[in-house]
């Protein structure tokens, strides 16, 4: 069966959210094959959720939970895109509290976890994000570029806006 696809997180795989293993969902109470093993916020500690009942939104709907805590996340214009990033969309692993970051009046999709030597190339397209950087964790530009490492003192996460293609960076510190 084919995993279903998400405006906002279009490589759950690859960050590790979801993975292929065994499930017996405990929201479609169907034997699947890929499971979700990212953050889930609700009252019940909830495990074993299929992709599937993500996407439909049944799985936030159960358990009265959701993925992403809409007030972590930047202003947007249409309060169905709050719905789709929080109710039926794949977190990411975060060392704090995730951070969503819009642009073009919807939030962005996440693309890594990220470095600086992953981003390097983008400096000049990220520009405005590294400066916000520098100014929160009062940091001249070469410790930033020497501390922003993936699990090092910062890790960054990448976005991409999903209709102009601009990368978004965000970061924590540990």
């Amino acid at each position: 069966m084919t995993l279903p696809t998400f405006t906002y997180n279009p490589d759950p795989i690859k960050l590790e959210v979801i993975k292929k293993e065994k499930t017996d969902c405990p929201v479609c109470n169907k034997e699947r094959d890929y499971v979700y093993k990212g953050p889930f916020y609700s009252v019940e500690d909830v495990e074993g959720i299929c992709p599937w009942c993500i996407a439909d939104g049944s799985a936030a709907d159960k358990y009265e939970g959701s993925f992403q805590d809409d007030a972590s996340c930047e202003e947007v214009e249409k309060e169905t895109y709050i719905d789709e990033l929080v109710y039926r969309t794949p977190g990411y692993f975060g060392w704090q509290q995730e951070h969503w970051l819009s642009h073009c009046g919807d939030f962005c999709a996440i693309v890594e976890y990220v470095g600086w030597k992953e981003i390097e190339h983008l400096e000049e397209e990220l520009a405005g994000d590294l400066n916000e950087i520098m100014t929160t964790y009062n940091l001249p530009k070469e410790k930033l570029k020497e501390w922003l490492t993936n699990d090092g003192a910062l890790q960054g996460y990448l976005f991409k806006c999903v209709h102009c293609n601009q990368h978004r960076l965000t970061v924590d510190s540990n």
